[in-house]
């Protein structure tokens, strides 16, 4: 090939490059633009059909009456005290007991799918725990352990338990034979094994039931606060509940919403760090 056709051919190479970037920036663009106009329609919408009376603001509020109740919560403060202290209260229990679920659950998952005899012998049990409705067991808590933390932490431990422990158990089920058989050939031990070849192929099950299990702690911590607390957003919820307060019902919900994508937020960057031998998907090569 003559350095004239290969120079072309480098320049056509690099036109479909920098026509393929500005087609995912322009997607990237579209799908922001889409976000906005939804939320703008749909607050917008529902701001207009209640103060045309389509819909009782009584009982389904209004975006500008929730956003008036944030105002107040937050300059003012709640009938619990301040929002700050409530949602640190929350996201105190959330994470105790997403930490203390995620690490049993991952511990027993590990155990159980490198062991297949305890495997055996805890599934029926398994089964019959998890077959049980996990908020039921808040009011459990709440009379062995009282009104405090404790009885929080323990429902979102519960809430997060099962979640990690399926993923941990299958991806420790889905890690590569040829692998497993080779370091044992190798002369590798059951714990390194286990370490260097099992756990690296758990990690991306595990990491995804990370995603999913926050929310699960935090609906525990929540629902643990609604049935019975002295702090807490979910005690924000019950009493505006207990007033009629539709506005402080979705103030405390946006309150959660936000808690909750800051965490995807944070386990989205960990998730990146550990995983950063992972190819890139369509999404994130879109930014």
């Amino acid at each position: 090939m003559s350095q004239s056709n290969s120079l072309a051919l480098d320049q056509e190479i690099a036109q479909i490059e920098r026509a393929s970037v500005k087609a995912i920036r322009n997607r990237g663009r579209l799908v922001y633009v889409l976000r906005v106009a939804i939320l703008v329609v749909t607050l917008g919408g529902w701001e207009l059909c209640g103060r045309t009376g389509l819909i009782d603001p009584f009982f389904f509020s209004m975006p500008s009456q929730i956003a008036n109740q944030l105002w107040v919560w937050m300059t003012e403060g709640t009938s619990q005290g301040s929002l700050w202290v409530q949602v640190l209260v929350t996201l105190e229990e959330t994470t105790l007991g997403f930490l203390i679920g995620a690490i049993l659950g991952i511990i027993c998952g590990i155990a159980l799918g490198r062991n297949r005899l305890l495997a055996d012998v805890f599934s029926i049990y398994i089964k019959i725990a998890n077959s049980v409705p996990r908020v039921v067991l808040g009011s459990i808590f709440i009379i062995a352990l009282g009104l405090g933390m404790a009885s929080k932490v323990a429902l979102a431990v519960v809430m997060v338990f099962f979640v990690v422990f399926g993923n941990a158990f299958q991806g420790v089920r889905e890690a590569d034979g040829n692998l497993i058989a080779n370091a044992k050939i190798l002369g590798a031990s059951s714990r390194r094994i286990t370490y260097s070849v099992v756990l690296p192929s758990a990690l991306t099950w595990i990491l995804a039931s990370l995603h999913v299990s926050f929310g699960f702690a935090l609906v525990g911590a929540v629902v643990g606060e609604f049935l019975g607390s002295r702090q807490g957003i979910g005690l924000l919820i019950a009493t505006a509940q207990g007033a009629f307060n539709a506005a402080g019902v979705f103030a405390a919900m946006i309150v959660l919403a936000v808690v909750a994508l800051l965490a995807e937020f944070l386990l989205t960057q960990l998730e990146n760090r550990l995983l950063k031998w992972r190819p890139p998907q369509f999404s994130e090569a879109a930014h």
